[in-house]
């Protein structure tokens, strides 16, 4: 007889665990670019700015810049297959639709780049990396921005801004403080807690624990959420890539368990 702890026959309890593990991340993804999808059409056709809603437009910025460094998230889990475990085809599918609603991101550069960030974490040979300005925040991220902001990018937010505006018309301030502000931000937020604050070299956090050149927030899970959807626990997320980022702060809580301690932020 089969113990209820056993999985059922015919299905391995690896294939279990992939299937949770995929269905946790597909709904996560449908909620995070739902909401997004959601926000940004009211954003840009519902929501009229005017002397009574001034109060609610850095909300709504707030709450749309938060979703879309969701959006680049999950398709980062995407670029690492950890999204949909096993199906090649979905990952690429989701990770590239969002990729392009983000910034006209194309998927392909975009892996490639990721997975030479993982080979060679914080060197010269590191896309991700300045190796010039491993300090200083603003000049990184000017490197950053040259090496992943191109032309595709401009052209793609310039032909939506342009339809927006020209076919859909849809107000300037709209535009700019509720869909290129939002956008802006959310780059500025991803790059400042899933790159240069892991990554960087300073006087006071100058030594790594290894190889990945990566180091950890000290945050508490809800204000990892928030910063950067986990996205800070970046040392896990080194050592372990295939977990996808809902799970990091439990791999980071067996972590601290094993070594006694918090990981340095």
């Amino acid at each position: 007889m089969t113990s209820p702890a056993s999985p059922p026959a015919g299905v391995p309890a690896r294939g279990r665990h992939r299937d949770r593990q995929a269905l946790i991340g597909l709904s996560l993804a449908v909620a995070i670019a739902g909401s997004w999808l959601a926000l940004h059409l009211y954003a840009m056709f519902g929501f009229t700015i005017d002397a009574r809603s001034w109060p609610l437009v850095p909300v709504i910025a707030a709450v749309q810049c938060w979703l879309s460094v969701g959006m680049f998230i999950v398709a980062h889990d995407a670029m690492h297959g950890s999204l949909a475990p096993g199906r090649q085809r979905l990952n690429a599918a989701i990770g590239g639709a969002l990729l392009m609603v983000y910034a006209g991101f194309g998927w392909r550069r975009m892996r490639d780049a990721h997975f030479a960030h993982h080979r060679s974490p914080g060197s010269a040979s590191d896309p991700d990396f300045d190796h010039h300005n491993p300090a200083h925040f603003g000049r990184w991220y000017g490197t950053f921005l040259r090496r992943y902001f191109g032309w595709r990018s401009g052209a793609y937010v310039a032909t939506v801004v342009t339809l927006y505006w020209l076919a859909f018309g849809v107000p300037v301030a709209n535009i700019v403080l509720l869909y290129g502000l939002p956008a802006i931000l959310s780059s500025v937020q991803l790059f400042y807690f899933g790159t240069f604050r892991p990554h960087r070299h300073n006087a006071a956090s100058d030594a790594f624990a290894d190889r990945h050149n990566a180091r950890s927030e000290s945050f508490g899970p809800l204000l990892s959420l928030a910063t950067c959807f986990h996205f800070g626990y970046h040392h896990e997320h080194h050592l372990s890539p295939d977990t996808p980022w809902w799970a990091l702060p439990r791999r980071r809580a067996a972590r601290d368990r094993g070594t006694g301690h918090g990981v340095a932020a």
